[in-house]
């Protein structure tokens, strides 16, 4: 009691200017402007010799796939049931990646500023959409059934029929929500890719992508509950990417643009397509509704310093600088596991569940990842993030450890 007494006394004894001064807020973590700072890796402690071996590892370890995306794709995608390309396809340029500590550029190498392909990490960046939405109240809730928010969707036609009424009894709009199933699919279902939404879309049937090898099952197969069997399938996908395009009202790429690339200062560069026959009417003008990756070609072209920004804004779980990009709530629901698939959380938030994924680094890690590899790779752990692009997948694991091991003492 004493000793409260005099602390007392002493805090009555003060100034009053001292006992009222403003308290400094802390500065808010460093983000790039248009030019971004580099630093010397000793600068935070990390071994610059360490780190330039796991850049000259990531340059050995590239894919062995052709630089040419469209020979991939039919050397790979090509070959399934309705394989044939129907979006644009660009060739790939060297080995490339980026890599951030406190937001600062330690090391990059490769062409940092050439603007490729980035296949499925576009499933980050469609979901970053959807989250924009959710953000905004546009979408309640992601157990909303989603077909209770889509309104007819009208293909686009350049023309007339040359006979009036031969069109007569053949359904005019694309319901991708017209079966008993569908009905039954919410927002959630959709992006941790639980839903087994059936039917086709843009010319490509659910059961074509990555299909089973009794073909006797595709079609026939019985349906799984909405919710409890993870199957990772481009044409769901891209399901998704029609309902948030129906959601917002507008053309995915402005949305990117408006709520999520811009705030965070992407360059002007990069440019997100859609197939050459998604194309809708929507509130009487011409929409490309655009593809999550590059299954069939499209998807999000980017070049590493973007994705780099994008690995930033995810590690700082939403937030941008001092301007809040993405909910805390969405991120958190980005970073929760599935139930039939631990290491997949919203679409393309992959995660070291048990370090199942990347059994060499710290389970708190988590990517973007697609086909090539390309990858945002975020150790939060350590204040790292990585951008490595067109590295063998099966050489992640060592490269990411290799970049981890360069920070410790």
């Amino acid at each position: 009691m004493k000793r409260l007494m005099v602390l007392l006394t002493l805090a009555a004894a003060l100034p009053a200017a001292s006992q009222s001064r403003p308290r400094t807020p802390p500065a808010a973590p460093y983000v790039p402007g248009a030019v971004w700072e580099h630093r010397a890796p000793a600068t935070f402690g990390v071994d610059s010799a360490k780190l330039a071996e796991a850049v000259a590892f990531a340059i050995r370890s590239e894919t062995r796939a052709p630089r040419d995306m469209e020979e991939n794709h039919y050397r790979t995608f090509g070959r399934e049931p309705f394989g044939q390309g129907i979006g644009p396809f660009k060739p790939r340029g060297e080995p490339t990646g980026v890599v951030l500590r406190g937001g600062y550029v330690i090391a990059s190498w490769g062409e940092p500023d050439r603007v490729d392909m980035t296949h499925s990490v576009t499933k980050s960046l469609l979901s970053a959409t959807v989250g924009a939405a959710f953000d905004r109240g546009l979408l309640r809730s992601v157990r909303d059934t989603v077909w209770q928010s889509q309104a007819p969707t009208y293909a686009l036609r350049l023309s007339a029929p040359s006979e009036p009424g031969a069109r007569l009894g053949t359904p005019m709009f694309l319901d991708p929500w017209n079966t008993p199933h569908n009905r039954r699919i919410t927002w959630d279902d959709l992006l941790r890719q639980t839903s087994d939404w059936e039917g086709t879309l843009w010319g490509k049937p659910e059961w074509a992508d990555r299909p089973a090898q009794d073909p006797a099952t595709w079609t026939t197969r019985a349906r799984s509950t909405p919710g409890t069997a993870y199957e990772y399938n481009d044409v769901r996908v891209n399901v998704l990417a029609l309902a948030a395009t129906n959601l917002w009202r507008r053309p995915l790429p402005e949305v990117a643009q408006e709520f999520v690339l811009g705030p965070i200062g992407a360059s002007r560069t990069w440019r997100w397509y859609g197939y050459d026959n998604a194309w809708i009417t929507l509130d009487g003008r011409p929409v490309q509704v655009v593809s999550g990756g590059g299954h069939w070609g499209g998807g999000l072209f980017i070049n590493a310093w973007d994705m780099a920004r994008f690995g930033l804004l995810t590690a700082r779980r939403g937030v941008w600088g001092d301007k809040r990009i993405l909910s805390e709530e969405w991120v958190r629901l980005s970073l929760t596991p599935t139930g039939p698939q631990p290491t997949y959380g919203y679409m393309n938030w992959f995660l070291n569940t048990g370090r199942k994924r990347l059994p060499s680094v710290p389970e708190s890690v988590f990517w973007h990842e697609g086909n090539g590899t390309n990858a945002i790779v975020v150790a939060p752990d350590q204040d790292l993030v990585v951008v490595v692009r067109w590295i063998a997948g099966n050489a992640m694991d060592e490269f990411i450890a290799r970049v981890i091991a360069a920070t410790r003492p």
